[in-house]
């Protein structure tokens, strides 16, 4: 007994000193014990039209956020086509990622826009290799922008399938 209570702590320490990364989807996030609420209201917005509640305040440096997210995402984009990821039609996502102070990415949630039609979802191999592909990424990001506290910064993204250019000069 105290042989597992001793590993319970010291799993406990190494997850909260060394951050946790976890990319998910908020369902397997939520049913992993996860709480949205806590993560919520231990992660300060970014940036926001109510600027007394958020963590960049003045225009030009919410543009900056902005941009710096958009980067993100289009980097993750990249990741994802660098490694053989590919979609045959647009795959849009909401995405909420919660950012530690010193701009590494401890959680990035998603959800996956569903349309009725099932030849409109993506495939259970896609979603699968999307999210082993997002914890990779996510485990050595570092965010271009820090701050005094942990914040969140939400959107969403289209993932739009890439020309085929193996065959242009033939």
């Amino acid at each position: 007994m105290k042989k597992i209570f001793f590993l319970t702590i010291i799993f406990f320490i190494s997850t909260t000193t060394f951050g946790q990364h976890i990319g998910s989807t908020y369902k397997d996030a939520m049913n992993q014990g996860i709480k949205i609420q806590y993560l919520d209201s231990n992660y300060k917005s970014a940036v926001g039209s109510d600027t007394t509640g958020t963590i960049f305040t003045t225009d030009s440096i919410q543009k900056l956020m902005t941009q710096a997210f958009t980067n993100m995402l289009q980097d993750f984009a990249s990741f994802l086509y660098n490694n053989n990821l590919r979609w045959d039609k647009p795959i849009k996502t909401y995405n909420k990622v919660y950012f530690n102070s010193d701009g590494t990415i401890d959680y990035f949630l998603y959800n996956f826009f569903r349309n009725l039609k099932p030849e409109d979802q993506l495939s259970a191999v896609n979603q699968i290799e999307f999210n082993r592909l997002l914890n990779l990424f996510i485990k050595d990001y570092k965010f271009p922008l820090t701050s005094k506290t942990k914040f969140s910064q939400c959107g969403s993204t289209t993932y739009m399938p890439k020309e085929n250019t193996d065959n242009k000069d033939k």
